[in-house]
């Protein structure tokens, strides 16, 4: 009997330690993982920002062009005397649209980039993810085992606990691990 109440005394401790060890990896990993999502909704965001200024570069560039086109349609209906005043109008809004055209490349290459940045930081934000839910399904088996005292669950306990704390050091150092097969069958 005492020899029962002393490996449930002992297993009991090996419980509270594991889950207070994984409660701090978790909180570790949570903070850096609420500053990857707050990186993804400024990207999201700043992506939005920029394709809107792209449509406003191609509207630009389009009523330049336009007016370029309508004023030399003009000018071949007007005096001789008038053609030079249409040509310097003409060559002018042919600049502006040009310079939109420009511009407006700048935009989406920057609209792009925030897209890159966006998924480089959900690729991290997948792999904390997958750590947190690992690591709850160790502390529930931690927890099971503690009103068991069932020994294997314990040992069960360690594989969501080793494969949750790869997944979270992945994140926190930025290594190339991504569960991508599962994240497709959760998201």
């Amino acid at each position: 009997m005492a020899e029962e109440a002393s490996h449930s005394l002992s297993m009991n401790r090996r419980v509270a330690v594991t889950v207070a060890l994984l409660a701090t990896f978790m909180g570790v990993c949570k903070i850096k993982d609420d500053n990857i999502v707050q990186a993804m909704q400024q990207a999201q965001a700043d992506k939005i920002d920029h394709w809107s200024y792209y449509q406003a570069r191609n509207v630009r560039e389009e009523i330049a062009s336009s007016m370029a086109t309508q004023l030399t349609l003009t000018a071949m209906g007007r005096p001789a005397t008038e053609q030079a005043a249409y040509a310097q109008a003409v060559k002018k809004y042919e600049a502006l649209a040009a310079d939109q055209k420009i511009k407006k490349e700048q935009v989406r290459l920057q609209a792009e980039r925030d897209q890159k940045t966006y998924d480089d930081s959900n690729y991290r934000d997948d792999q904390f993810d997958l750590s947190d839910v690992l690591l709850a399904i160790a502390i529930s088996l931690l927890a099971i085992t503690t009103l068991t005292g069932q020994r294997w669950l314990y040992w069960m306990s360690m594989v969501p606990t080793a494969i949750g704390v790869f997944f979270g050091v992945a994140g926190l150092a930025g290594l190339p691990f991504h569960p991508a097969w599962i994240m497709g069958l959760l998201s």
